[in-house]
């Protein structure tokens, strides 16, 4: 008995709407179809495996930080990522550095969820 994979990311949104257009044009996560739930939410596709599902209805503010709650994306180009972040005007915090030597970058959703997008440490 064991676990396979993650599958999915959940988080709960105010404006669903507004995260899709987040999601979609600042994260450049690709749409994919959604069962017809009673509640609002959209699902979209983390890399090959796993997927983003927004749920709307939130209604509390969300209390995350980047040594707190987050998730993380792996990115193949951290340049052209923080290229096209300034170009969007998305606010983000300076890349840094983490000890084994990957990169990173956080920024929040409409929601300030938290996000860190980061290449990987260096092959040895």
């Amino acid at each position: 008995m064991k676990i396979q994979e993650l599958n999915h990311v959940a988080i709960h949104v105010s404006d669903v709407e507004k995260s899709i257009r987040f999601y979609h044009e600042v994260l450049r996560l690709e749409p994919m179809p959604r069962p017809a739930f009673t509640f609002p939410g959209a699902w979209f596709r983390l890399g090959a495996n796993q997927e983003l599902h927004i749920i709307g209805g939130r209604s509390e503010p969300v209390f995350a930080h980047n040594r707190g709650n987050h998730f993380a994306l792996q990115v193949d180009d951290l340049d052209a990522w923080e290229r096209h972040l300034d170009s969007l005007g998305a606010e983000r915090l300076p890349r840094k550095r983490r000890p084994d030597g990957a990169w990173q970058v956080f920024l929040r959703d409409p929601d300030q969820h938290v996000i860190e997008l980061f290449t990987p440490p260096p092959a040895k």
